[in-house]
């Protein structure tokens, strides 16, 4: 089940880590990749942290999301991620989320959302909950207008638009 939670957690806090996923994603964008970053915290600790790269791997599957989740499932040495928040600059996708459910990720924080494939503000909390046994808090909007301007900066210079998809 995914719940809406505004103003769950510390914002100071959230803003922090965010800005944190915020340098990942400037890393991905310098790169070339689709400016995206995240980062997974349990406890204070930053677990890990990773940059978009489906291109440079050539891996469609390499979403920062998923690079962070196997990043600290290695290191806890269990794909099992429970009490764990994941802060990821862009809205994810439908793969994204259903991989954050599986891995049982307690808390989503993001930052700007995507119009286009965005897989939570496009569905109701009840129209993907049914397919999960896990109950997901899902706070947007954090600090979404720096990771809403590196992707539109993005897309502007490296694919002449596209710019209406981020909100």
């Amino acid at each position: 089940m995914i719940t809406e939670q505004v103003g769950t957690g510390d914002r100071i806090q959230d803003e922090a880590w965010m800005d944190r996923a915020l340098d990942w994603a400037k890393r991905a964008g310098r790169a070339g990749e689709v400016p995206v970053g995240a980062v997974l915290v349990r406890e204070g600790e930053c677990l890990a942290g990773a940059g978009n790269a489906p291109i440079s791997q050539m891996d469609p599957t390499a979403h920062a999301e998923i690079a962070v989740l196997r990043e600290a499932a290695r290191r806890m040495g269990n794909y099992r991620l429970g009490g764990t928040t994941l802060y990821v600059t862009l809205e994810p996708c439908v793969m994204c989320l259903g991989a954050l459910m599986l891995a049982r990720i307690g808390r989503l924080v993001y930052g700007a959302s995507d119009l286009r494939f965005g897989a939570l503000e496009r569905l109701s909390p009840g129209q993907l909950g049914w397919v999960f046994n896990h109950h997901l808090e899902v706070t947007g909007g954090i600090r979404a207008d720096p990771a809403r301007l590196l992707l539109q900066e993005f897309f502007a210079t490296r694919r002449g638009g596209g710019l209406e998809q981020f909100s």
